[in-house]
């Protein structure tokens, strides 16, 4: 039972540790909203593209005035 915990305190102790490494990477789902609510438009779809060792999200929205756009957000910013 001890070893049972000690190696789940571990665990989460490693997460939360390894979490601090990529706390200011962005998941696909979080540039789709933070382009949403930055511009109140429609996304219509979204892509993951890598450029060298940079993943960027290529983001298509219709806007409010009834553009489309592509908007391209670099995951490693917050």
């Amino acid at each position: 039972m001890k070893f049972r915990f000690a190696t789940i305190v571990l665990l989460a102790a490693f997460a939360l540790s390894s979490h601090d490494a990529f706390a200011a990477s962005l998941t696909m789902h979080e540039a789709i909203a933070k382009v949403q609510r930055e511009t109140g438009g429609k996304v219509l779809s979204a892509e993951t593209k890598t450029q060298g060792r940079k993943t960027i999200y290529r983001i298509k929205l219709l806007t409010r005035g009834g553009q489309v756009k592509i908007v391209e957000v670099a995951a490693d910013q917050s």
